[in-house]
């Protein structure tokens, strides 16, 4: 063999190994970021989320990562990300981690278990906020010229108006660590269950009385909230995806320690 062919084949080899180095570690990192994480979903945002995160392990006494106590749990952290009724990453969301009061996340979980009987799995939108992101809310409620999610989550509304609908409240009790946003996916297929509307979709059809979803919708509504009220949980009539429990532990107490 001709010098030059040696070389030519040497090269094809040294770029064949460095290609499947690349890919080795880039496989390690997709691995290791989705593990670490625990995040997934469709969204953009959720692309964003898959990372690895060193959590700060600073909480209050009496809270905990959710992710933590209740690892089979899907997670799309909206207000970390831009696909919310904000349009932007909330205050105070440094991670798209959720927290909640530990009492809220072992009734949570028993919640978790009882629906893996039936064949789904939670996902998570929101749990603990911090003050700093409703205060966010109010500020943006006060620019009337900014509406740039209004056809995706508040149509027919004029958002001066959300508060006093009681779909954003300046005092939220996400506040108090141990509300949380909510719904269920199919554990075989990982699709989410059809609510017959989204998450934060502020209207008359997020209402649990509404006439304008279909009968399988409504069932499926009932399926979270009767597991959810059975643990413990008080359901809000209108948001479909929104439950307290309702001997949570810190009832009158508004926090304001960063999502981390």
């Amino acid at each position: 063999m001709k010098r030059r062919d040696v070389l030519r084949t040497g090269f094809r080899g040294t770029k064949i190994i460095v290609f499947a180095f690349v890919l080795l570690l880039w496989t390690n990192t997709i691995v290791m970021g989705s593990a670490d994480a625990a995040y997934v979903g469709s969204s953009t945002d959720n692309v964003l989320q898959q990372m690895q995160l060193e959590k700060k392990n600073s909480l209050p006494q009496g809270f905990v990562y959710l992710d933590e106590v209740i690892p089979t749990a899907q997670f799309e952290i909206r207000y970390y990300g831009d696909n919310n009724f904000v349009g932007k990453r909330i205050d105070g969301y440094k991670a798209p981690l959720a927290i909640f009061s530990q009492s809220a996340a072992t009734a949570l979980k028993a919640v978790s278990e009882d629906l893996a009987k039936k064949g789904y799995i939670l996902k998570i939108y929101d749990a603990y906020r911090p003050q700093t992101a409703v205060n966010h809310f109010v500020r943006w409620s006060q620019n009337s010229a900014d509406t740039k999610m209004k056809q995706q989550y508040y149509p027919l509304l004029d958002k001066r108006n959300l508060f006093k609908l009681g779909f954003i409240a300046k005092k939220s009790g996400h506040s108090r660590g141990s509300t949380i946003d909510l719904t269920i996916v199919n554990k075989e297929t990982g699709v989410d269950v059809d609510m017959g509307s989204p998450f934060d979709f502020f209207g008359d059809i997020s209402f649990y009385d509404t006439s304008l979803i279909t009968k399988t919708q409504k069932a499926n509504r009932a399926i979270l909230k009767e597991v959810m009220v059975k643990q413990g949980f008080k359901p809000y009539s209108k948001e479909w995806w929104h439950f307290t429990l309702i001997k949570e532990p810190f009832p009158k107490q508004y926090f304001d320690f960063k999502v981390e």
